[in-house]
């Protein structure tokens, strides 16, 4: 009997220990899953942009609001792409940066329809540093990018700044190239 007891000493032990190693070896695999479902709300300025550019979840009102297709679906040199940007010439032009109208829409293409996946702001970068003391812009604490002539749309010098307003990036949500937007279904 006392052998019995023994052996069912050593069975709780042995089963306990391998519990516990479980339990030590999981930790990391749920605190990375309570990671993940705690996200952070998006940005301030990503916030904005949603209530600004709500209207033209639709391409038909973009179209009306002087937006037009530019420069075909934009794609990454390497990954990621951006999608097709509907441009508004005229707040191109403008030499301003406001946050509730963006100089360019962005949308990725399914087919032919349009999934407004973004923004970019852009502004002249000869006008906007002439007009601010020479100072880049930023928007909401975010830096813009500078693209200098020659640059793939052929443009002169230019300040620009992504945000993925209606698209997660994993890369963050004010660069350039987005992993989670395709050209592939247009």
């Amino acid at each position: 009997m006392k052998r019995i007891t023994n052996l069912h000493t050593w069975a709780i032990c042995i089963l306990h220990v391998t519990l516990l190693g479980s339990l030590v070896m999981a930790a990391p695999l749920f605190a990375e899953d309570m990671m993940h479902d705690n996200r952070q709300p998006p940005a301030k300025l990503v916030r904005q942009v949603r209530e600004a550019t709500r209207q033209f979840l639709d391409v038909n009102n973009a179209v009306q609001a002087g937006y037009g297709p530019a420069f075909g679906c934009v794609t990454g040199p390497d990954h990621g792409a951006m999608g097709i940007h509907y441009v508004n010439g005229g707040l191109v032009g403008d030499g301003k940066i406001d946050v509730d109208h963006p100089e360019a829409l962005i949308y990725e293409p399914d087919g032919k329809k349009r999934r407004l996946v973004g923004v970019e702001y852009i502004v002249d970068a000869a006008t906007w540093l002439k007009n601010n003391n020479n100072v880049p812009p930023t928007l909401d604490g975010q830096d813009f990018q500078f693209v200098a002539a020659p640059n793939r749309f052929n443009l002169a010098d230019f300040f620009e700044l992504h945000v993925w307003a209606w698209r997660d990036n994993p890369l963050g949500a004010f660069v350039d190239w987005n992993n989670q937007v395709t050209c592939e279904a247009q």
